[in-house]
C-alpha cells in the first residue's frame, strides 16, 4: 500500500506546483511576462519577478550612436530614482546603422567603462518592425509605436501598464520624463 501512496503523494505534490506556478504566472503583469538573458551572460531573469511593482524604462541601445551620451542621463535617472522604485533595462540593438556591431562582452565593457551602466542590461535584441522581439513587439503592440532609431524609451507603471513611448530625441533628463516618472512614482501599485 504504501507504494500506491507515494506515487499519489507525488502526483499532488506535482499538480500543486503546477497550479502555483499558474497562478504566479496569471498575477503577472503582461508587459512584464518575459524572460530575458543579462547582458553577456548566462543568467536569465523573469521581468515580472524582478521588476513587479516597479516603475521601468526600457530603452534599446547601442554603443556608436549620436544618441550614446543618454547613456549618462539614464544612469542618473537610475541613481536618483533607484530607491523609489524605477529600474532602467536597456536592450543593446544593432538594428539601426550598425551602430551596435560589437559581442555582448563589449557592449558590457564599453556601458561599465564609459559611462559607469550599473542599471540592468540585457541580451541583445531586435527591435525593428517585422522582426522585433516578443517583448519588444508587445511593447508596440500596446503604444503603436516601434523604435525608429536607438534610445527609444518605454515608460511601464508600477502596475505593468505601458503608458507612454519617448523617441531618441527625448533626454533621460527632459522635464517630460522626469514628471512622467515621478507622477508613476508617487502612485502605489493597484
Amino acid at each position: 500500500m504504501k507504494v500506491q501512496i507515494r506515487p499519489l503523494i507525488v502526483a499532488a505534490t506535482l499538480t500543486a506546483g503546477a497550479i502555483m506556478t499558474n497562478t504566479a504566472t496569471a498575477s503577472c503583469a503582461p508587459a512584464l511576462d518575459f524572460e530575458k538573458r543579462r547582458l553577456a551572460s548566462d543568467e536569465t531573469v523573469r521581468l515580472c519577478e524582478a521588476y513587479q511593482g516597479k516603475v521601468v524604462l526600457v530603452v534599446n541601445t547601442a554603443s556608436k550612436c549620436g544618441f550614446t551620451g543618454q547613456y549618462e542621463g539614464l544612469e542618473a535617472l537610475y541613481d536618483q530614482y533607484g530607491d523609489q522604485g524605477l529600474v532602467v533595462i536597456g536592450f543593446p540593438s544593432n538594428d539601426f546603422g550598425n551602430q551596435e556591431p560589437g559581442s555582448e562582452e563589449q557592449i558590457s565593457d564599453f556601458c561599465r567603462l564609459t559611462y559607469s551602466v550599473q542599471f540592468p542590461m540585457f541580451e541583445k535584441t531586435t527591435v525593428k518592425r517585422g522582426l522585433a522581439d516578443p517583448f519588444y513587439q508587445y511593447l508596440a503592440d500596446q503604444t503603436g509605436v516601434y523604435p525608429k532609431w536607438n534610445f527609444y524609451k518605454y515608460l511601464i507603471d508600477r502596475d505593468g501598464r505601458v503608458v507612454d513611448v519617448y523617441s531618441s530625441m527625448t533626454s533621460p533628463k527632459s522635464k517630460k520624463l522626469v514628471n512622467a516618472i515621478e507622477q508613476l512614482l508617487a502612485k502605489p501599485a493597484s
